[in-house]
């Protein structure tokens, strides 16, 4: 298991959990890093942000796509409230501030079916918003490739921005000022 777990946990727990982790590495679920292939990131929104991160793998021979991980949290009060473009922003830059330790020195592509976000590096901006994104999002110009998908076929992390969680305290997003 990598890291230590969030919380204390009898050595039974940690054997379960690195159990459980190793029959999803067998079953093809979730992949182990190749660091020598390009990775992929599907983000999406609609009542929460998904993203997924994945990538081609050559496996007896073959190509497959195997996924890496899986991340997700509930849109804030004030993002509910943005235009279609800004929460497309924050998903990207959410999913880049998550995924980083994956991300780092690599190459990657990052697929949205928001034409307007491949735009945002090359846009003028004096959106206080926009600009924060956009100096986010810089430390991987030269190495990121946004890529517009359309809606019908952007389905990796479609599920997980429609699935929501309830405020409280046992969600990992929990914000204590936000009414359940």
């Amino acid at each position: 298991m990598l890291g230590r777990p969030p919380y204390p946990a009898s050595l039974e727990t940690r054997k379960e959990i690195e159990k459980q982790i190793n029959e999803l590495l067998d079953m093809d679920v979730i992949k182990k890093i190749g660091h020598n292939e390009i990775l992929y990131i599907d983000a999406a929104f609609s009542q929460g942000l998904g993203s997924t991160l994945h990538q081609r793998q050559i496996v007896d021979g073959e190509p497959r796509e195997g996924v890496i991980c899986y991340i997700y949290r509930n849109l804030k009060d004030s993002e509910a409230r943005y235009g279609a473009n800004k929460p497309e922003s924050v998903c990207l830059v959410w999913a880049l501030e998550k995924l980083h330790f994956y991300l780092e020195g690599a190459v990657f592509e990052f697929y949205t079916d928001c034409t307007a976000l491949k735009s945002l590096l090359k846009m003028k901006t004096t959106n206080r918003y926009m600009l924060r994104w956009k100096i986010g999002i810089q430390e991987y110009r030269g190495n990121l490739c946004i890529i517009h998908k359309e809606g019908k076929i952007h389905a990796n992390a479609d599920g997980l921005s429609r699935w929501t969680l309830e405020n409280i305290k046992s969600n990992p997003d929990y914000e204590p000022n936000v009414a359940a």
